[in-house]
């Protein structure tokens, strides 16, 4: 394929992913999808398609994953490069723009990185923080052109080290970090798959059972909530929590009210109703 016609399925591309989350009118996502080649962040071809419990290989032709596929980024432990449009959907509530500084923890190979390079422009900067080593270096290297992006190969649970205006986190975790909340600026917004491990006959299976995709902002001293929606991702590989808090969160995802949630009490007693609650944190009902 010509890099003309590769352009332009890209561009088809990018308009099919936002419009699948109704954010086709977000111009500058847009024009962030329809300019970053995906083909680059997934290693050399033919490239690994998820399907049917497993993977399926593809031919060379990078038009193929310019569709709504998961493609692996290491198949033996199940590690993808996320949907498109779920990334569409978040990215765009971030509503990033010139001149921001963002956070992006488990940046995997750097794709969506790379599209919040561009949404945050030459102004802005872009933490990316990615706890394997081998995904770290091939995003320092696939990120190399994007010169307001700096790799990091850490614990993504101890970053931001500085205020961000944005905090994306592209793994599941059972609460958020503390840097995540934080180091958020007054106005800032941190988005994180909220969920609890999933576990078969031969233990953990580095996945979610259940999350959600729960959005926070900061606005002075209180945290807004939003749920936005179910999500399925990869549980965070450095993640250490306990069965009784696992229990309880499955619970309240099993029961229900996820998207009644309006705030996050953070460090303050528990004075409401709360869908879920944890001593130094919960998530209220009624802010």
């Amino acid at each position: 394929m010509n890099q003309e016609a590769l352009a332009n399925c890209r561009k088809e591309f990018a308009y099919r992913m936002l419009s699948k989350e109704g954010v086709q009118d977000d111009e500058a996502l847009l024009q962030a999808y329809a300019t970053v080649p995906r083909e680059r962040f997934l290693g050399p071809p033919p490239w690994k398609m998820a399907a049917w419990g497993g993977y399926v290989d593809t031919s060379e032709d990078p038009s193929l994953v310019y569709q709504d596929a998961l493609f692996a980024l290491q198949h033996e432990r199940r590690i993808n490069n996320g949907s498109p449009s779920l990334h569409a959907r978040g990215i765009h509530k971030l509503a990033l723009r010139h001149g921001k500084t963002v956070c992006h923890v488990g940046a995997g190979s750097g794709y969506y990185t790379a599209i919040m390079s561009l949404l945050v422009g030459e102004e802005g900067h872009v933490i990316a923080i990615e706890f394997d080593g081998e995904l770290a270096a091939r995003a320092e290297e696939n990120l190399r052109e994007y010169h307001n992006v700096h790799v990091v190969h850490d614990d993504g649970s101890g970053w931001p080290r500085e205020p961000a205006d944005a905090v994306y986190v592209s793994f599941a975790i059972h609460r958020p970090a503390e840097p995540w909340v934080e180091r958020l600026t007054i106005g800032g917004q941190l988005i994180l798959p909220l969920g609890v491990p999933d576990v078969d006959a031969a233990g953990p299976t580095g996945l979610a059972s259940l999350a959600g995709f729960f959005l926070f902002r900061h606005e002075d001293h209180a945290y807004a909530a939003e749920y936005l929606g179910p999500v399925s991702f990869v549980w965070g590989e450095a993640v250490k929590g306990g069965f009784d808090g696992y229990r309880r969160l499955e619970a309240a995802f099993h029961t229900g009210g996820a998207d009644k949630v309006r705030a996050l009490r953070w460090k303050t007693e528990r004075q409401g109703r709360e869908w879920y609650s944890e001593a130094d944190w919960g998530l209220v009902f009624d802010a």
